[in-house]
């Protein structure tokens, strides 16, 4: 029988359902400290700071979690204590801001206020505790609505794209090139069939010839209906016999993204098509949670998780150092009043680490003091939320901080050509992946990747053929292998990838079909157009128990694939070199 998720809001009540369960041992020790405290002056002031953070973050996560009577007792609780706080310390106050709704602590009896306020949340715990955990009733206490959260999918490698073509001697063609990038292709020969098929299944992009027998704009008025008809823009590119003004114009006017006159360059067309379908960052944020609150963390992280985000929680701050080496987060979250270290130390911990002196950083308490929030940020964070928070604003503030961290890593950890990671960045993260492969006892593999007779392609067709060789070869690396998988430029026209979890003869399969694939591949350059190849060396971890080292032996196996004729793929293992079937080697001129 299968098991159904459960949903938001089912989350959020076990939440609360939670908090309410352990509220009354809290409160009990909170009480027997309060006794505690009147017994001396030395007590009252080693104790004081527990009264005011216990006040502080039941006012906070209980506002938060939507149980407000609960967040109004505690909030009565803090301003008696600032009240007293202020009449011990009289240079402390500043009579030019005086609020004429302040408690006058010449009237106050706190010996008594306080544990009249420990009775009234202890009939108020016992009052939601005797509705037996109703998720109707828990469900009215917080009225935050949560539908305009929505979720971000983690992107797909592969896209489904619809091809709309009735000229049989290019499709061939475009369909190879498309489906050797990892795309999943549907040729469609007239509109309606095409037309029906959008309206079933939406796909992320179509490429669309508009000449048709029904008559030449009959392409732009099927993409004009259904744009219309679903009423959203759908990708799309148009393929044209002609290249004058009106007929482009034409095509703006439908909607399109592009425009192509044949005879179509196929490898034009599938670059138009990966520009188009791949978002600009496919890998979902990752947030570190830091609050001594678990409940108020939990919260939090519902929130981010529902939008799409990687979180993970840390109720210590003395663990946030830790967390933050193993868990790689693009944004830190952290609440200001916490035991042993304060959010604003712990913020100027991490910022006195050069590794984290950029890493953006959001504080989130209930406090409303617009100086001691100011103070606060001294330690250079880049926002302030106070809760209760609503999950919109959450979620904007941090995907709007932690994209413009991801912006700014990318153009330091990013080959400038390809947009795969640079030399120092790849070999950085394949050292930490080993370095979690210890610890896990995970196994991976390493591959070596060479163009085959570069510097020929550079002498025969000129540089610009070159790059662009080496940005195909990017391309179709990044959109067949998995996003978990580590793909950099090592340097010119060689590559390395790190395939997480697979033996190494299961690498040289997937690198294989790459190379069967690549060597099939259309370039042009002027009028000529050439075929090129690739050559790969296969390592494997634990065998070679460092980044080194399986360099250094995958490198001596690429060695052996170039000695042996090129165009394959050879393993290095213990058991020696195993070697791919080669194919056609090095350029080929069509």
């Amino acid at each position: 029988m299968s098991s159904t998720a459960p949903t938001l809001h089912e989350k959020l009540n076990q939440l609360r359902q939670r908090f309410i369960e352990q509220l009354p041992a809290r409160l009990q020790k909170t009480a027997t400290k309060w006794q505690q405290s009147r017994l001396s002056a030395e007590a009252e002031s080693r104790l004081a700071p527990d009264f005011h953070r216990f006040f502080h973050s039941l006012k906070g996560t209980g506002r938060s979690l939507g149980f407000e009577r609960i967040a109004m007792l505690a909030d009565q609780g803090e301003e008696l204590l600032k009240a007293t706080s202020a009449s011990a310390d009289p240079a402390s106050a500043d009579p030019a801001s005086a609020d004429p709704a302040f408690i006058d602590p010449a009237f106050i009896d706190i010996d008594s206020l306080i544990p009249q306020l420990f009775q009234q949340l202890n009939e108020e715990i016992a009052y939601l505790q005797s509705q037996n955990g109703q998720q109707a009733v828990l469900a009215s206490l917080n009225s935050t609505e949560f539908s305009s959260v929505a979720p971000t999918a983690r992107s797909k490698r592969q896209r489904l794209i619809y091809l709309c073509d009735d000229e049989t001697d290019q499709v061939g063609q475009l369909l190879h090139h498309l489906r050797c990038f990892g795309h999943e292709v549907v040729h469609f020969e007239d509109t309606e069939s095409f037309f029906n098929a959008v309206i079933t299944r939406r796909p992320d992009a179509v490429i669309m010839d508009v000449q048709f027998p029904q008559g030449n704009t009959a392409g732009t008025e099927t993409l004009t209906s259904l744009n219309r008809l679903t009423g959203e823009q759908l990708p799309s590119i148009v393929l044209s016999s002609y290249g004058d003004f009106y007929s482009r114009l034409s095509a703006v006017r439908a909607g399109c993204n592009g425009y192509f006159t044949k005879p179509i360059k196929p490898l034009d067309l599938m670059l138009a098509i990966d520009e188009l379908t791949t978002p600009l960052n496919e890998e979902p944020l990752r947030v570190l949670v830091v609050d001594d609150e678990p409940e108020a963390a939990a919260y939090h992280s519902l929130i981010l998780e529902e939008a799409g985000m990687i979180v993970q929680q840390v109720n210590h701050p003395a663990d946030a150092l830790s967390a933050l080496d193993c868990f790689s987060p693009d944004l830190l979250l952290i609440d200001v009043y916490m035991p042993v270290c304060s959010g604003e130390e712990l913020a100027t911990i991490i910022r006195q680490q050069s590794a984290h002196i950029g890493l953006p950083i959001i504080y989130l308490s209930s406090e409303t003091d617009s100086q001691k929030q100011l103070s606060a940020m001294t330690a250079g964070v880049e926002a302030f939320i106070t809760k209760p928070v609503t999950p919109d604003e959450l979620v904007s503030a941090v995907r709007l901080r932690a994209e413009r961290l991801h912006l700014l890593r990318s153009l330091m950890t990013q080959d400038s050509m390809t947009g795969l990671y640079n030399h120092s960045t790849t070999t950085d993260l394949i050292g930490k992946t080993l370095a979690q492969a210890y610890r896990d006892g995970s196994q991976h593999a390493m591959a070596m990747l060479d163009i085959d007779q570069f510097k020929a392609i550079n002498d025969t067709y000129g540089h610009l053929a070159g790059d662009q060789v080496i940005i195909t070869l990017a391309r179709l690396l990044k959109t067949r292998l998995r996003i978990s998988d580590i793909i950099g430029r090592y340097g010119g026209e060689e590559f390395v990838v790190l395939l997480k979890g697979i033996t190494e003869k299961r690498a040289a399969e997937l690198i294989d079909e790459l190379r069967h694939d690549f060597e099939r591949v259309d370039f042009h350059a002027g009028g000529e157009r050439f075929r090129c190849t690739f050559s790969a060396g296969i390592s494997s971890f634990p065998s070679q128990p460092s980044t080194e080292a399986l360099r250094l032996s995958a490198d001596q196996a690429l060695y052996l694939a170039k000695q042996q004729g090129r165009n394959q793929v050879v393993i290095n293992n213990d058991n020696g070199a195993e070697y791919s079937e080669p194919g056609q080697h090095g350029v080929e001129k069509q």
